[in-house]
């Protein structure tokens, strides 16, 4: 009894197995569909690819070119209509690789611009939709004459609004970072201002009347009550807004003619007929999505155990 007693394992090694079981559950359906996604991009490859290939054969007088022959051709095209993962991953790496940070041909030097303007643009969207969340949960009457017209300004297209955003900021001698960070503000401060409204009124009306019972301010209902309670509300709010962020800022470069940022880097893709760049830039604006994210999360995380919460 004593040896198996001394051989079984304790509970931290129970906790650290289970951990290792969630861990895995968690990361078999993300790699499956990745998996999955990739056969079927190097598929969609092949077919959109091979009528090209085909042609270049035909030149070097191959009429009849083979399966692997022909896949093969397809997959290492110069300017393939739809470039291959690996061609992607190749020429994320190069033009991160082959030219120092700062350089306007340095993946890694949009990344960057592109993040500061989306950082600037979610800074301000989030004051913004906390500023008018707070106003209409305090107030019924702003609610009912604000929350229409923010309603209805989601409903105006970016594309038409960010060459006027731009020019009108330029005409006021606003240029560079600021016009970028307005029009990510104008796509990112909705879902903060939603989501923040709903979590300010979701405190439970028994603890309301418990904190009126014992003579409390509004403010300090406010801070102990209604801002805890708002707290998973906000934080699902701003993960949206962050990407919402992030699509602004891409689109306010478009048309500022920049020389840095994601956009520019689509833009020029596009007249060039480079579409690995593209695809390339598209890429890292998903994993900058994702790495922004996760940030606020951690920040969520943060946020919560300190306030008490169990997460």
């Amino acid at each position: 009894m004593t040896e198996l007693a001394a051989t079984a394992p304790g509970p931290r090694a129970g906790r650290f197995g289970r951990a290792l079981v969630e861990r895995g559950a968690d990361i078999l359906p993300v790699t499956t569909v990745a998996l999955l996604v990739i056969v079927i991009w190097y598929a969609a490859a092949y077919l959109l690819n091979t009528p090209q290939a085909a042609e270049q054969l035909a030149r070097k007088g191959i009429t009849e070119p083979g399966f692997s022959q022909l896949m093969t051709e397809a997959f290492t095209q110069r300017r393939p209509v739809l470039p291959t993962p690996d061609q992607v991953v190749v020429e994320i790496v190069t033009s991160s690789t082959e030219r120092p940070v700062g350089n306007v041909r340095n993946l890694i030097t949009h990344v960057i611009a592109t993040a500061q303007s989306t950082l600037a643009g979610f800074v301000l969207g989030s004051l913004l939709g906390l500023g008018l969340a707070i106003g209409m949960a305090a107030l019924r009457p702003l609610e009912r004459g604000v929350l229409p017209w923010i309603v209805a300004s989601q409903t105006v297209p970016i594309l038409a609004i960010a060459p006027m955003v731009v020019v009108v900021l330029g005409n006021l001698g606003f240029t560079g970072l600021l016009p970028k960070a307005v029009i990510s503000m104008y796509l990112c401060f909705f879902p903060v201002a939603i989501g923040m409204t709903k979590g300010l009124r979701s405190a439970d009306p028994l603890h309301m009347d418990l904190m009126h019972s014992y003579n409390a301010t509004p403010l300090q209902v406010f801070l102990k009550l209604r801002l805890p309670a708002a707290l998973p509300y906000l934080f699902a709010s701003l993960k949206v807004a962050i990407a919402a962020a992030l699509v602004g800022a891409i689109v306010g470069e478009l048309p500022t003619g920049g020389q840095a940022g994601l956009g520019t880097r689509l833009l020029a893709g596009s007249y060039y007929g480079q579409t690995t760049q593209i695809w390339a830039a598209l890429i890292a604006a998903s994993l900058l999505s994702a790495l922004l994210v996760q940030a606020v999360a951690l920040a969520e995380r943060i946020v919560v155990r300190r306030s008490g919460g169990a997460r």
